[in-house]
């Protein structure tokens, strides 16, 4: 069955504001919207059936650590965090600070929550263009994200953002990975 985008129109007196957004993706719930600092709307088709396996796969890894640690709260693709410069994004795999969580109100917990992740991982589909996901990574970076992660399978490479604006560069068919400072003892090997 194909699935009708619906479209909402906001009252005249009513500005295209972060509560008409989140009524937007509620009311167009399997389809994955973002929203730039300049307020443009950004459709993000599904992933591939491989790179939704290979982002589960890390996620549940991270969750796992996370689990055993208590440091924080793990987030999966479908959760959307409003960064300070008022952009709206879903990365593949977050994860914010008990300290950084415990900040927020409880009503900010329910919609977009105001904070930029302390880790994010992108990975890349074969739809995405790789200039776009290293803007995205630096955004993340220039908001607060401590650790970024971005995944090119296709080139066989990882990107990883620090927050001092450094940018090392993994290559190979097996990069192992740290979580450095921010996830203490996590370490993955993946194959790319």
């Amino acid at each position: 069955m194909e699935q009708e985008f619906r479209t909402l129109y906001p009252p005249r007196h009513r500005q295209f504001d972060d509560d008409f957004f989140l009524d937007l993706c509620q009311a167009n719930e399997n389809a994955r919207l973002e929203r730039d600092a300049k307020g443009n709307i950004i459709f993000m088709p599904p992933t591939g059936s491989e790179t939704g396996r290979y982002n589960f796969e890390l996620a549940v890894e991270i969750g796992s650590w996370n689990r055993s640690k208590k440091a924080g709260i793990a987030f999966d693709s479908s959760t959307g965090f409003k960064l300070p410069n008022s952009a709206v994004r879903s990365p593949d795999v977050a994860w914010v600070s008990n300290d950084q969580w415990s900040l927020l109100s409880d009503a900010d917990r329910q919609g977009f929550a105001p904070i930029c992740p302390d880790f994010v991982v992108e990975i890349r589909s074969r739809t995405d263009d790789l200039k776009d996901l290293k803007d995205k990574m630096e955004e993340y970076r220039d908001n607060g994200c401590r650790l970024g992660w971005l995944i090119d399978r296709a080139n066989q490479q990882v990107f990883i953002y620090r927050e001092n604006g450094s940018i090392d560069i993994r290559q190979g068919e097996t990069v192992t990975l740290s979580g450095e400072n921010v996830l203490p003892d996590f370490s993955i090997s993946l194959q790319l």
